[in-house]
C-alpha cells in the first residue's frame, strides 16, 4: 500500500523539520534523564513518575516516526507552482460569504500544516475541497456540519 504524499509549503516544511530536530536532539535526552531519575526512587512496579516518563517517551518515539514519515513522503509547493487563475494549495483565497456579506482570506495548505486560527486551511477541509480548482468569480457550496454555505471567490494571489 503507497503511503500517502504530504503536500507542504516551504514553511510548513522547516516548520516540521525543527520539530523532528527537536524531539531528537532535547526532548529524547530529558525524557532519558527522567525516567533515570524515577529508576534511582526504586520499586518501578508502583512508581508514577517511571510510568509518565515512559508514557512520554512512547509518545515522543511515536512522533518521531510520524514525522520522518511524513517528511519522507513531502511534495513541496513553491510559489512558483501557484497559479492564479485557479485556486489550488499555496493559493491565498479571499472569500465571500453570500448570505451575510462577510469576507474572510485563507491560505490553502496541506493537511499536515493546517492552522484555522492562523487562517491556514486544508485542502482536505469541507472549504478547501470545495474551492480547490475553482476560478475566480466562481460560486461554490460548502457543506457544513450546520448546513451549506455560500462562498464567491473574490480573489485569489500567491
Amino acid at each position: 500500500m503507497a503511503e500517502k504524499e504530504v503536500i507542504l509549503t516551504p514553511v510548513g516544511l522547516r516548520k516540521l523539520e525543527d520539530e523532528l530536530e527537536h524531539l531528537k536532539s532535547v526532548k529524547r535526552r530529558e525524557v532519558a534523564e527522567r525516567i533515570k531519575v524515577a529508576i534511582g526512587y526504586g520499586d518501578i512496579s508502583e512508581n508514577s513518575e517511571y510510568e509518565d516518563a515512559k508514557n512520554e517517551q512512547a509518545f515522543i518515539e511515536g512522533r518521531i516516526i510520524t514525522l520522518e514519515k511524513m517528511l519522507r513522503n513531502a511534495r513541496i509547493i513553491n510559489n512558483d507552482d501557484v497559479d492564479i487563475n485557479t485556486v489550488s494549495v499555496g493559493s491565498i483565497v479571499t472569500l465571500k460569504d453570500l448570505e451575510y456579506g462577510d469576507l474572510v482570506e485563507y491560505n490553502i495548505v496541506g493537511s499536515a500544516e493546517s492552522d484555522p486560527l492562523q487562517n491556514k486551511i486544508s485542502n482536505e477541509s469541507p472549504v478547501g475541497k470545495a474551492i480547490l480548482g475553482k476560478q475566480k468569480g466562481t460560486n461554490v457550496d460548502v457543506v457544513v456540519p450546520a448546513g451549506v454555505i455560500q462562498y464567491q471567490i473574490v480573489d485569489i494571489k500567491k
